[in-house]
């Protein structure tokens, strides 16, 4: 039975109840804790907090012993971004191969068989499906992580989504509201603008979050954009306009709304997160997501009193206040009530079969398949930041698996090409790649390995826009370890 403290107000109960902090560590810190019995109803899990799955079931254990309705959140989309597995690469391809294969009914039982081991390990809420329609080839941030650059293929894929993760029990959080697709900024380091007509927009961006919305999604994520032809003022997180008159009022949605994090730059950088944290309550957002980065209770108690402040001053009207609660609150509800799916054995490798349908081979010459071990050259870019450095990617560990003997090495800017045909040696080169066309220096080292050896094989574990070469190309749609496996498999002819 959750049991509050005494001593705190209604108006302070309410403020810690609209938060969703992280914390460092693999146990849930006394602050924590102590604050769960004050009123704090969230609690978000980040790469940093997970060994294993054990580990995990037992801190989520921790926390439902100080409050039993205790949303635990995480951001698990599957594929590149995983924090399930991030020291091993997800069972589960992203996104983007799952719209590639385009057969929602498998999108359903990824999703399905995702959130029944997130709720085995006692995870009921995930900021996840992303949909995001991935209209600018070169954005930054979302690519693999969109079902595609169709809006009618992402809505039907992001309904599936939804409605199979929260079969499971877990609570999915449809992001990034209105769509971070057409940006080529990362709003982890600046404010994205989309500049397109409020026209393209319903018929575009917007298609997506309708179909989430007619799924049942339980939560929606706003996105730190701004969209001059919705509000010129102020972004997404902030606008009234957006999440109070287009997200409840046109689009009739009525569940939680959840901010990105708020210490990204594009929010950060410009209101701070204490002023940014009241102007996105004030527009309609019922919880504040911060973490990622800021994950001490200073952080915690910073934005509590910036909340409770600007209730007492006016600036926050009291009932919006309490009403952002009351959203959070029956959301906890819902997963306290919802019962988990069953084991189901069929769907044990589905993210492995899905993985397999995902890859897109072309045989640019008679290549046959590999039949001594190979040099795996990655050509690897910087990641960004919601993928991260932590979780290893490529199709080198499957390979080795395969054919022992195999090696490896990583290479990045003007001398990859070169420097990768040296240490090759007379081993057969099978060149990995990322985004090829985002990366004008990959695709230069593309040029001197295949001129050098025409054999070469390439395997693209991005948004596969270039034109495919080399001896055989195949195309992953993603890089998740079961993609990487999936590929390694048709390499060595499995």
């Amino acid at each position: 039975m959750t049991t509050l403290a005494s001593g705190t107000d209604t108006i302070t109960r309410d403020a810690l109840t609209v938060l969703q902090p992280g914390f460092t560590g693999t146990t849930a810190p006394d602050w924590l804790l102590r604050r769960l019995g004050e009123g704090l109803a969230s609690v978000g899990l980040f790469g940093r907090n997970i060994v294993s799955a054990e580990q995990l079931a037992a801190l989520t254990a921790q926390l439902r012993a100080e409050r039993d309705d205790v949303l635990v959140a995480i951001d698990e989309e599957a594929g590149d971004v995983t924090r399930l597995e991030v020291h091993t690469g997800s069972s589960f391809p992203g996104n983007h191969a799952l719209g590639a294969v385009d057969d929602p009914e498998l999108t359903r039982q990824v999703a399905l068989e995702l959130g029944r081991r997130l709720a085995a390990c006692g995870v009921n809420f995930d900021w996840a499906p992303s949909a995001d329609v991935n209209s600018d080839p070169a954005n930054p941030v979302i690519g693999v992580r969109s079902f595609g650059a169709d809006q009618d293929l992402v809505a039907r894929h992001t309904a599936a989504y939804v409605t199979g993760l929260q079969a499971a029990g877990v609570a999915a959080c449809t992001k990034h509201f209105p769509g971070h697709g057409d940006t080529a900024v990362d709003s982890h380091h600046a404010m994205p603008r989309i500049d397109v007509t409020a026209d393209v927009l319903h018929t575009r961006e917007l298609v997506p979050f309708r179909a989430a919305i007619a799924a049942g999604t339980r939560a929606v994520m706003s996105a730190h954009i701004l969209v001059p032809a919705l509000d010129p003022a102020r972004p997404a997180t902030l606008s009234r306009t957006i999440l109070t008159d287009l997200l409840r009022g046109e689009l009739g949605y009525d569940g939680l709304i959840v901010t990105d994090g708020m210490e990204m730059q594009a929010i950060s950088a410009t209101y701070g997160i204490e002023h940014g944290s009241v102007l996105a309550i004030t527009a309609g957002a019922d919880a504040i997501c911060v973490g990622g980065g800021l994950s001490d209770e200073g952080t915690v108690r910073r934005l509590c009193d910036a909340l409770v402040a600007a209730v007492r001053s006016g600036e926050l009207p009291e009932e919006r206040l309490a009403e952002a609660a009351q959203r959070v609150r029956s959301l906890a509800r819902w997963t306290a009530t919802t019962r988990p799916a069953p084991v189901d054995p069929a769907l044990t490798d589905i993210g492995l079969v899905a993985a397999r349908r995902a890859l897109h081979v072309t045989r640019v010459d008679s290549a046959a398949p590999l039949t001594a071990p190979p040099f795996v050259a990655s050509l690897a870019p910087v990641a960004n930041i919601a993928v991260g450095t932590e979780t290893p990617w490529g199709v080198a560990a499957e390979l080795t698996r395969l054919l022992p003997g195999t090696e490896t090495g990583t290479f990045a800017g003007e001398d990859a090409g070169h420097a990768a045909l040296v240490a090759a040696g007379d081993r057969r080169i099978v060149a990995v790649v990322r985004d090829e066309h985002r990366h004008p220096w990959m695709s230069g080292a593309l040029d001197v390995l295949l001129k050098a050896r025409p054999d070469t094989i390439v395997v693209e574990m991005g948004v596969p826009q270039a034109p495919p070469r080399g001896a055989l190309h195949i195309a992953t749609h993603g890089a998740a370890r079961v993609c990487g496996q999936a590929a390694a498999e048709a390499l060595a002819g499995f």
